[in-house]
């Protein structure tokens, strides 16, 4: 009689743990500089309870990964397919739930912007972007706003990197800028905050929306 290979017991609240520890290494590190050992130290576990959980570090980081973009998109993408809310509120709402994002969790936009340029086809293909905006609310009333004039004829690609650019660039860009301002990491967010009412006041100047 063949012996039955010993199921794996697996604790959630340990592996949320780990997943956690990942995150906040990963986001800072990037997956080259990051060591299973590092993770390990973060989640206060010993390295053999890791790899019990994550059989490798590539594994771990796929699912962190992917975790992360899917969080980048869909915290928005309820906003982009609500039919009871109109296009320039969809804006506010977009630019004001990005920023208390990436307060809370400042390392993700260079974290995505670093594994987009490393592995952009397949990322691209995974997180399923062109589904989400292509077919959405959103996308549909850009669409209706020029064809009746209201606001000025422009490739939704366009006002898609002009609001992208404007609300997360300036986190990218942080360091320097905080070392130009002087600023605090808390009179930076301040800044930032500010940034809720601004952005789609300039974005609303660009569209010409009347």
């Amino acid at each position: 009689m063949k012996s039955r290979k010993p199921k794996k017991i697996v604790d959630p609240s340990t592996e949320e743990k780990i997943k956690n520890a990942a995150k906040i290494i990963f986001h800072r590190k990037g997956f080259a500089a990051t060591r299973t050992r590092d993770i390990a130290l973060e989640a206060d576990i010993n390295l053999a309870l890791l790899n019990y959980y994550f059989r490798s570090k590539e594994k771990l980081f796929d699912i962190i990964m992917m975790e992360s973009f899917q969080e980048f998109l869909h915290s928005v993408k309820g906003i982009f397919n609500d039919e009871n809310t109109d296009f320039e509120t969809k804006i506010e709402k977009i630019v004001s739930n990005y920023i208390d994002l990436f307060i809370n969790q400042p390392d993700i936009p260079i974290f995505l912007l670093n594994e987009l340029r490393h592995n952009p086809e397949d990322i691209v293909s995974k997180i399923n972007i062109k589904e989400i905006l292509l077919k959405s609310s959103f996308l549909k009333q850009f669409n209706k706003a020029v064809k009746t004039g209201k606001i000025v004829r422009m490739s939704p690609l366009h006002f898609i990197m002009n609001l992208m650019g404007m609300t997360v660039f300036p986190f990218v860009a942080s360091p320097v800028l905080k070392s130009l301002g002087d600023l605090s990491q808390k009179e930076f967010n301040t800044l930032m905050i500010q940034r809720k009412k601004l952005i789609p006041e300039w974005t609303k100047m660009i569209l010409m929306i009347k």
